[in-house]
């Protein structure tokens, strides 16, 4: 049997749990939400890296939907724009139901994939969607959000991110909080974007596993978007997963330059950096025909997950892939059907049908039990918290 045989079959028994899919804002940017303009049952190579054939073809088993919200929208039309993308994603599984099951736990996880369905979660990217306020992460933990990323590309007034200087030192008062509140709702505290002082402070804190729904190690590719040794060892101790990411540019230490030249190149024609709409992604391919970029492949996320399931161990590691949140991908894994060529390249290394199963769906279904059973005793000790910003950070 071939490798990419056997990737498949493994996948047919315990499939794929991807910790971070942008499909949501990709239908925000390029059809303002029109879902027949953009019909996912179709084909939309070329347009999007995720449909449902190729979803399908991937292996993929559960999809945390991300929904993000640039975090240069801030206020009231940072939570506006959040609720626009879960409504999005309701949306889809209210036109797919045989395709996408809603899943609000880990037995909701386990029931799509015995019904042959890929289970849908949500996940807030940015503390910036709460506005400052317990009240409003309540809130979204009430339309089905069950993951908060404590920050985007940017520092938050309680919480400091990895792409932007120091301010409050990591985690402020008002974050702690923040943290102990998901820890009561059940609500998992994503440490992908967070400068390395939030993820000891938030490990600190948290009574619950936490994840990384996309990153990957650093001492693999040294950018502040990934995972440090010290805080891969933290997660034995606290039960959380990281998720290794395909973004080239983190993965890749050659693509960390030229990334910074492509953005760069972005800015001076007017985009924002992270535009992927048509116009920003013919932007992209002309400044890529001039300066080719370097590729990264299924070889190189490889070398990320050996490295973190050496350091963190194999009930820690997870696949977090940022599909239709990045332009660039890795040749093999250029969109959700590649996950297959990854399990091959794992499996040809030597990793065992019970690692992968660990890898792909168990690891990520634990986590989000464990931080179930948080929920129940933090709730049967304490009620919500109502504390402010004002309050506890003056």
């Amino acid at each position: 049997m071939d490798f990419l045989t056997e990737a498949r079959e493994a996948l047919a028994e315990y499939p794929v749990v991807d910790g971070h899919n942008d499909l949501p804002w990709a239908l925000r940017e390029k059809a303002g939400y029109d879902l027949d303009r953009l019909d996912v049952a179709r084909d939309q190579t070329g347009r999007l890296h995720t449909d449902l054939p190729r979803l399908r073809a991937g292996g993929v088993g559960a999809q945390y939907w991300s929904v993000y919200v640039r975090s240069d929208l801030a206020g009231d039309a940072a939570v506006s724009a959040t609720l626009e993308q879960i409504d999005c994603v309701d949306q889809l599984l209210a036109r797919h139901p045989d395709a996408l099951a809603p899943a609000l736990d880990a037995d909701g996880m386990e029931a799509a994939r015995a019904a042959g369905r890929i289970a849908s979660l949500k996940g807030a990217e940015g503390g910036h969607s709460i506005d400052n306020s317990l009240g409003t992460l309540r809130g979204l933990y009430g339309l089905g959000v069950r993951y908060l990323t404590l920050t985007h590309n940017d520092n938050l007034a309680w919480a400091d991110s990895a792409t932007d200087v120091p301010g409050v030192g990591g985690l402020s008062p008002f974050g702690h909080e923040v943290v102990r509140e998901m820890n009561r709702l059940g609500m998992l505290v994503d440490l992908s974007h967070v400068a390395a002082t939030t993820m000891r402070d938030a490990l600190a804190t948290s009574t619950a596993p936490v994840i990384f729904s996309h990153s990957s190690a650093r001492a693999v590719c040294d950018h502040p978007r990934n995972v440090p040794d010290d805080v891969l060892e933290l997660l034995r101790a606290n039960g959380g997963v990281a998720m290794a990411t395909f973004v080239p540019k983190f993965v890749l230490q050659a693509a960390v330059d030229w990334t910074a030249a492509a953005d760069e190149n972005m800015r001076a024609h007017g985009l924002h950096h992270l535009d992927t709409t048509d116009a920003g992604m013919a932007v992209h391919a002309a400044f890529e025909a001039a300066h080719p970029r370097p590729v990264a492949t299924a070889a190189t996320i490889a070398d990320h997950l050996d490295h973190m399931r050496e350091v963190a161990g194999i009930d820690h590691v997870g696949i977090g892939g940022d599909y239709d949140g990045t332009a660039f991908t890795p040749d093999g894994l250029d969109d959700v059907s590649g996950y297959p060529n990854l399990v091959a390249e794992l499996l040809r290394r030597g990793w065992s049908r019970p690692d992968l199963a660990k890898l792909t769906w168990q690891n990520s279904v634990r986590v989000l039990r464990d931080a179930e059973s948080v929920a129940r005793d933090e709730r049967s000790r304490r009620g919500p918290s109502n504390k402010t910003l004002a309050e506890l950070d003056g």
